[in-house]
């Protein structure tokens, strides 16, 4: 049989892996909703839990569902591995803590996800790690964070919430000359399809399968991909010791939303960009964050690392927190709603939502103001998005002047 040559992504998604098959020929891989598996006989058993014999023992460590989900998005990133986790933030921290030990350091970006934030400076503070949060589109103050004890470098481009962008490249190239170190990146908000973080140097690449991966809004799940060692480490020691290991219902349910992510995200990226055009012509929003727009910093990275800019888009209003719960709450068909890559287009306020684990000096460091709105394009009829956002903005535009003297603040507002 001639090689076939290797498959583009948008076929990767549905055929990527190493499929077990059914016995019966079913299309469809099947669902193993099992929590441990049957030895022939006691000598097997034992030869699975030595490392003598290959084969499935119990679903902590291992199930076939899963690992054909963690083999398709491995394949997806171009790495030799995956490993599936219950949450994003199981993905975040298994990915993390196989590789620290008290006494280590991490460099993270100054911008990421509130809980990933939350981790770093309480968790990993009171274990012993220090962890130092770092603008690394600086490269000089990138290259100056590290000491002798850094161990991990974690950041997530596009960043959350903001859609501050990082040169991977960039800082692939410092990280290679720490080969002590391991670069993992948080691929979430472009899914594989729009970035390969491997490409540029991570070792470890970690998304929140709940978002576009999935797709559907029905899964809470986090993948992470690697090398083989890596991987098998993380497996080993974290994921399963500390239990946040994927259910093989939800790896069934988001291996079926990956069949459809290539279609998915084309419709995602084409709204996202009419959206954030409306927006920045609007006379109620004073500033639009999105690499789409030729003025967002980093935007030439559209075309060298990204293949486009996504489909999550911030804005600052004009009248700073007032106006943004004004128009949260006068809208109608666009959800209010805390996550991402849904068929349903879901607006939040990331200081007091998503990012309320960060201090106030954290979020103004980070750049996250207290009229930061941060709206996941969805699959709806991109007239139908934009309608529901300029009835609502048509409401809020003349009291924008007096919310924005007032000078209410989040945590000012919450009180009333």
């Amino acid at each position: 049989m001639k090689a076939m040559k290797p498959l583009h992504p948008e076929s990767l998604v549905i055929h990527g892996g190493d499929a077990q098959q059914d016995p019966h020929g079913a299309l469809v891989s099947p669902l193993y909703q099992t929590s441990t598996f049957v030895f022939p006989d006691a000598e097997t058993g034992g030869r699975r839990f030595a490392g003598e014999e290959a084969g499935y023992i119990y679903s902590r460590l291992g199930n076939p569902t899963v690992n054909l989900l963690e083999q398709r998005v491995a394949a997806l990133e171009g790495m030799e591995a995956g490993a599936a986790a219950a949450t994003g933030m199981g993905a975040v921290a298994a990915a993390t803590m196989a590789f620290l030990k008290a006494g280590d350091h991490v460099i993270a970006s100054d911008c990421i996800y509130g809980c990933s934030f939350a981790l770093f400076s309480h968790l990993f503070e009171r274990f012993g790690v220090k962890v130092s949060f770092v603008d690394l589109s600086d490269s000089a103050a990138f290259a100056a964070a590290f000491q002798a004890n850094t161990k991990v470098v974690f950041l997530e481009t596009p960043a959350n919430p903001h859609l501050k962008l990082i040169d991977l490249s960039a800082v692939g190239e410092v990280c290679a000359r720490h080969p002590e170190v391991r670069l993992i990146v948080d691929n979430t908000f472009m899914t594989p399809l729009l970035q390969r973080p491997g490409d540029f140097g991570a070792h470890l690449v970690v998304h929140s399968a709940t978002k576009y991966l999935n797709g559907h809004g029905d899964v809470v799940a986090g993948v992470i991909t690697g090398c083989q060692e890596d991987i098998h480490l993380i497996k080993m020691t974290t994921l399963k010791d500390m239990g946040a290991t994927m259910s093989p219902h939800d790896a069934w349910l988001i291996t079926r939303g990956l069949k459809t992510l290539a279609l998915r995200m084309q419709r995602h990226c084409e709204s996202a960009n009419v959206v954030a055009d409306f927006l920045v012509k609007h006379p109620a929003i004073e500033t639009v964050y999105f690499p789409g727009l030729s003025h967002h910093p980093g935007h030439e990275l559209i075309g060298a690392q990204m293949k486009s800019a996504g489909a999550v888009i911030a804005f600052e209003l004009r009248g700073g927190y007032q106006a943004g719960v004004q128009l949260l709450n006068r809208l109608n068909m666009i959800r209010v709603a805390v996550s991402l890559g849904d068929a349903e287009s879901l607006i939040q306020h990331p200081a007091s939502m998503t990012h309320s684990p960060l201090t106030p000096e954290a979020r103004e460091q980070a750049g996250i103001t207290d009229g930061l709105i941060r709206i996941s394009v969805g699959l709806e009829q991109v007239d139908d998005i934009i309608a529901d956002l300029s009835q609502s903005l048509s409401q809020i535009k003349h009291s924008t002047a007096s919310a924005s003297a007032s000078g209410a603040s989040v945590s000012e507002v919450a009180k009333v």
